[in-house]
C-alpha cells in the first residue's frame, strides 16, 4: 500500500458569494419605507498551509476534490448573509504549487507559510447598498460571484541540508541509519528504498538533515527506474554525497563509472551544478571492497572530491563524513539570506490597463476582461432595472466608447466573456442620448418626482460612484 507521494493534482473549487436582496421596508401607513435588502455573503477561500506535521501528500492522491463553503444569502431588514468558512488544506515544508500549465505558483517553504490556492466568489450586493440619490429604491440586487475553480499540481521537494545519491544497493540507507535515527528498509536486493528517507544528524554545534534519495540508474533523468520521480528530492540540499559501492557484485560496473552515471544524470536533469559534491567510498570494511578504495582514490582526489572511506557496518570514517557535511552546510546556511521569503509569483496588471478588451471577430465584436465578466456574472437578466444598472457600469467602464472605436453599430451582435459561458446580445448605443437617459436606468419610478436642475446636476455626479467600490475595497484579482 503506498504510504508515501510527493505529487498529486487536486481540483479546488472556492465557494460561491450569496445572492444580495432585494427588499423594501414596509410599516403600517409606510408601505414603501426605502430599501433594505442585505449583501450576500462572500464564498470562502481553499488555503494551503504548510505543517511540519504532514510529510506527504497522500490525502489528496485518495481526495484530490476539495471544496469551501458558500456564502450566504442577504436578507431583509439589512442583514448580511453569513460569509463561507474558508477550506485550509495542510501541505508539507517544500510544496511547489503548479498551474494546470506547469506555471509555478507559489513555492511553499518555512512552517506556516500559506496561498490561497482558489479565491472566494463576491458576495452581491443588496438593494440597500445599491441605492442612491437617483435610484432611491432599486428593484433589484446583485448576484453572488460563483468562488474560483481551478485545477492545480502539488509537488513536494524534500526540504534536507545533505542528499545521499547513487546507484541501489550502493548502501544509502545503511549510512542514513548509522548517521541518524532514521530507519530506513535495508535489504541485500536493489530498489529496497522507494521513498526518500529523512534523518536528522548532530555533528557538534551543528544540525543538518540528510535526505536517502532510491537508487538512480542511468536514463533517470528521462524516466527510468525511480530517478525522475525523486530527484526532485535533491534539488534543495546544500550538498551532494556520491556514495559509491566499493564491494559490487555485479562486473560490468566500478565505483568511478558509477560516478560518472550518476554526475551525467545529474547534469541532464539539470539545475544541479552549483552544489559541492562529496564522495563516501562504502563499504570498505570488505577486504575486496579496501583495496578498490585504496585504489580509486587518487582518481577521485585529482578530479577534486573530497573523498572518505566509510563502512556503516564498522563506523569507519562516518565521524569525519559527518563532521565534513556539517562544516560544508554551515557555510551554505551563512550564504543564505537571514530570512529566506516564501516566493509566490505576483503578475501586477499594467498602469495603463483599462480593464477590458473589444475584439472584432467574425460577424461579432466581443468583449473580454475581468470586471465586464464579473459583471454580468452577477446581473440578474430576468430584471430590466438589474440589465439597466448593468448597462450604466458598462458605460461607464468605457466599454460602448471602445466598440464605437472599433467600428460597431446600433444592431451588431456583442459578446461579453470567452467560450460558451459568453453573454451575448444586440448592442444598442446610449452615449449618443445623454447622461440624463443614463441615469434614469435601473431605477425605482415610484420614488421619482420633479427636482431643480441644480439637484438633478449633483444627482448626476452621485450616480458616477459605483457602491461596489465601498463595498469590496480591496479587489485581489
Amino acid at each position: 500500500m503506498t504510504t508515501f507521494v510527493d505529487r498529486v493534482e487536486l481540483h479546488v473549487a472556492a465557494g460561491n458569494g450569496g445572492h444580495g436582496c432585494a427588499s423594501v421596508h414596509r410599516e403600517k401607513f409606510k408601505p414603501l419605507g426605502g430599501p433594505d435588502g442585505g449583501n450576500g455573503g462572500r464564498g470562502g477561500d481553499v488555503i494551503l498551509v504548510v505543517d511540519p506535521d504532514v510529510t506527504t501528500l497522500i490525502d489528496y492522491h485518495h481526495s484530490p476534490h476539495r471544496k469551501a463553503t458558500n456564502g450566504k444569502p442577504g436578507e431583509g431588514g439589512n442583514r448580511s448573509g453569513a460569509d463561507g468558512k474558508d477550506l485550509v488544506l495542510p501541505v508539507p515544508d517544500g510544496t511547489v504549487v503548479l498551474g494546470r500549465d506547469g506555471t509555478v505558483l507559489a513555492d511553499l517553504v518555512g512552517r506556516g507559510t500559506s496561498f490561497v490556492a482558489a479565491q472566494g466568489g463576491r458576495g452581491g450586493l443588496g438593494n440597500a447598498a445599491l441605492a442612491s440619490a437617483r435610484r432611491k429604491a432599486p428593484g433589484f440586487a446583485l448576484l453572488g460571484e460563483p468562488g474560483q475553480d481551478r485545477d492545480i499540481v502539488l509537488e513536494l521537494k524534500t526540504v534536507a541540508d545533505v542528499a545521499l545519491v547513487g546507484y541501489p544497493s550502493a548502501g544509502k540507507s545503511s549510512l542514513i541509519s548509522v548517521l541518524s535515527a532514521a530507519k530506513p528498509k535495508i535489504a541485500d536486493y536493489p530498489f529496497t528504498t522507494l521513498v526518500p528517507n529523512l534523518g536528522v544528524v548532530s555533528a557538534g554545534e551543528t544540525v543538518y538533515t540528510i535526505a536517502d534519495v532510491p537508487g538512480l540508474i542511468p536514463g533517470a533523468s528521462q524516466g527510468r527506474g525511480l530517478g525522475l520521480e525523486f530527484l526532485r528530492h535533491v534539488e534543495r540540499c546544500s550538498v551532494l554525497v556520491h556514495v559509491l559501492d566499493c564491494a559490487t557484485l555485479e562486473s560490468d560496473r566500478d565505483p568511478v563509472s558509477d560516478l560518472d552515471v550518476i554526475e551525467e544524470e545529474l547534469r541532464a536533469y539539470g539545475g544541479l551544478e552549483d552544489r559541492p559534491r562529496v564522495v563516501a567510498l562504502n563499504k570498505v570494511d570488505i577486504p575486496d571492497g579496501q583495496d578498490l578504495a585504496d585504489l580509486i582514490r587518487p582518481d577521485l582526489l585529482a578530479r577534486g572530491y573530497r573523498v572518505f572511506e566509510v563502512s556503516a557496518v564498522s563506523r569507519q570514517g562516518l565521524r569525519e563524513l559527518s563532521f565534513a557535511l556539517a562544516g560544508i552546510v554551515a557555510e551554505a546556511r551563512a550564504a543564505r539570506p537571514v530570512e529566506e521569503a516564501t516566493r509566490i509569483v505576483i503578475r501586477p496588471k499594467a498602469v495603463d490597463d483599462a480593464g477590458f478588451t473589444v475584439v472584432a471577430e467574425d460577424g461579432f465584436y466581443r468583449v473580454l476582461g475581468e470586471k465586464p465578466e464579473r459583471w454580468v456574472r452577477q446581473t440578474d437578466f430576468a430584471n430590466d432595472e438589474a440589465v439597466g444598472y448593468l448597462a450604466d457600469r458598462l458605460n461607464r467602464l468605457g466599454v460602448e466608447e471602445e466598440l464605437m472605436k472599433a467600428g460597431a453599430r446600433a444592431g451588431d451582435e456583442v459578446v461579453i466573456g470567452p467560450g460558451e459561458d459568453a453573454v451575448v446580445f444586440d448592442w444598442e448605443p446610449t452615449m449618443t442620448a445623454g447622461a440624463e437617459m443614463l441615469g434614469r436606468r435601473g431605477e425605482d419610478h415610484r420614488f421619482q418626482a420633479p427636482r431643480p436642475a441644480a439637484q438633478r446636476r449633483k444627482d448626476r455626479d452621485a450616480e458616477l460612484h459605483d457602491p461596489e467600490q465601498e463595498y469590496q475595497a480591496f479587489d485581489p484579482f
